[in-house]
């Protein structure tokens, strides 16, 4: 959520990615031991986690896996804690599952329709911000930093799954799904944050209003990522930015990933004026394209 406070990282003058690529070039120069790397490393994740961590923080949550149960059991009334415990964990593979029994392969209706029924997401999504996969949630720290530096005020969270990015700035948040927005909404309001929702089954998104959009781990489930592009340029005011992982890995077996292909992506971005104007090519691999240009058709 946005309650990360300013901190000496955060407002630091290269985002951690770079830091750390720079970090490694001193190593590869001779500068600086691989010890050095590690120990920069571990002192820049443990930054960017704590202040995740202070982020997600739930009333009297002392980590976040306890953050996360401690939410999921307020917002599930009647589920004691190891029941969501388990629910947690098992989720990637129950959400498997569930896609492979409803979801026709290539069907349109069937995607969108699995997405506004399926409530085992809100658990699989929340368990994967305590990290406990991968650091890659921390990606969101990244964003807010990019925002800071370039002064972004009103910013759209994009398939926003379970709701974690757009600290201090104006927060919108998109999706398909129902259960994701209501669970999302709900998570601003116990906090007494305040956001739009934008139900995208029923309306679209204001022309020329946000400074940043991210879709963070979005672009892979699009069942029409290009025409998907066109529709965040028109939401972007002039000059604004679009950063995701345009990406996923060829050992990759998650069935919801539908899309392989990001190249049309990229043509369609180029093609609407887009430049790319930054990328963690060390880290987790996010890029940011910026609207430098107008562009007939939107």
């Amino acid at each position: 959520m946005k309650n990360i406070p300013a901190s000496p990282v955060i407002l630091a003058e290269r985002i951690i990615s770079e830091q750390l690529k720079s970090t490694w070039e001193q190593v590869e120069a001779g500068r600086l031991t691989r010890e050095d790397y590690t120990r920069e490393h571990d002192s820049l994740i443990q930054d960017y986690s704590q202040l995740w961590q202070n982020a997600l923080r739930w009333r009297s949550s002392t980590n976040r896996e306890d953050s996360a149960l401690q939410e999921l059991g307020e917002y599930f009334e009647g589920q004691d804690r190891e029941e969501i415990r388990k629910r947690c964990q098992g989720a990637l593979d129950e959400f498997k599952n569930e896609w492979e029994q409803a979801v026709v392969p290539g069907e349109r209706q069937s995607i969108r329709q699995f997405y506004d029924q399926n409530e085992s997401y809100v658990y699989e999504l929340i368990w994967w911000h305590t990290l406990c996969y991968d650091s890659s949630p921390l990606a969101y720290v990244s964003a807010l930093h990019f925002a800071q530096r370039h002064g972004c005020s009103t910013y759209l969270d994009f398939g926003t799954g379970v709701s974690s990015g757009g600290h201090g700035m104006e927060v919108s948040i998109a999706d398909i799904s129902s259960p994701l927005l209501r669970f999302s909404t709900w998570r601003f309001e116990q906090r007494g944050l305040p956001v739009r929702a934008y139900d995208l089954k029923c309306e679209t998104l204001p022309d020329g209003h946000f400074d940043l959009i991210t879709a963070m781990d979005v672009f892979e489930h699009l069942e029409d990522p290009v025409g998907t592009v066109a529709t965040l340029a028109r939401a972007l005011k002039p000059k604004g930015f679009l950063m995701g992982r345009f990406h996923t890995d060829e050992n990759d077996d998650r069935a919801q990933h539908i899309v392989r292909d990001f190249e049309p992506t990229f043509q369609k971005l180029a093609s609407l004026g887009f430049e790319q104007v930054w990328e963690d090519d060390w880290l987790w691999g996010h890029k940011a394209f910026q609207r430098t240009r107008g562009a007939a058709g939107l």
